[in-house]
């Protein structure tokens, strides 16, 4: 975030509540202090799991000053909501036998921590023009898409650029991973901004 200079954030959208993907939850308090409470959009299962590890964001009476504050949001699968005048649609993932959500937001989808979906979820994914998707290693995973399915679910779905997120050191160099890639099919990085 310091490194993107961003200004503000008017929103966050959680997939769902492992550590590596909530654990920076306290770390918007330099938002807070600019602009006021930050709405927290997740699954109940989600809200309830953030409200039990940062029950001090969550907390109404006698907070402490300094905390974070948010606005708990309840995602409701196959329910669209608008966010910043924008439709955005849950899209619903399994990360093992663990519900997670993806996000479609006009023809950018974020999809991570995927294992399976079921095909009705693939009717949102529908003329995309990016779609972010996990790519974990070479190797088979229990719970998360390995590089070859991550190619087979893009070749699926047809977007017209996609880029791999959440990937292990065991994928190999960024160089070397990302000559081996079909065409319009890139590795993420640090500071990519996408513009929807």
């Amino acid at each position: 975030m310091l490194a993107s200079k961003c200004p503000q954030v008017d929103a966050i959208l959680y997939t769902h509540e492992h550590a590596d993907h909530t654990a920076g939850l306290d770390d918007i308090r330099p938002f807070n202090f600019k602009q006021g409470d930050i709405p927290v959009y997740a699954h109940e299962r989600v809200l309830n799991n953030l409200k039990r590890r940062f029950d001090y964001v969550f907390e109404t009476e006698n907070k402490y000053p300094g905390a974070p504050t948010v606005t708990p949001i309840e995602v409701i699968n196959n329910e669209p909501f608008v966010l910043g005048g924008k439709e955005i649609i849950p899209i619903n993932v399994m990360h093992g036998s663990l519900q997670v959500f993806g996000y479609r937001i006009k023809s950018f989808a974020y999809l991570t921590d995927v294992k399976t979906i079921d095909n009705q979820e693939l009717d949102k994914l529908k003329n995309l023009d990016v779609l972010v998707i996990n790519a974990l290693r070479e190797e088979h995973h229990n719970t998360h898409f390995n590089l070859q399915e991550a190619l087979d679910f893009i070749a699926l779905v047809k977007p017209k650029k996609a880029y791999l997120t959440h990937i292990s050191y065991h994928l190999g160099f960024h160089d070397e991973v990302q000559n081996k890639l079909p065409e319009s099919v890139y590795l993420a990085y640090d500071n990519l901004e996408i513009n929807l």
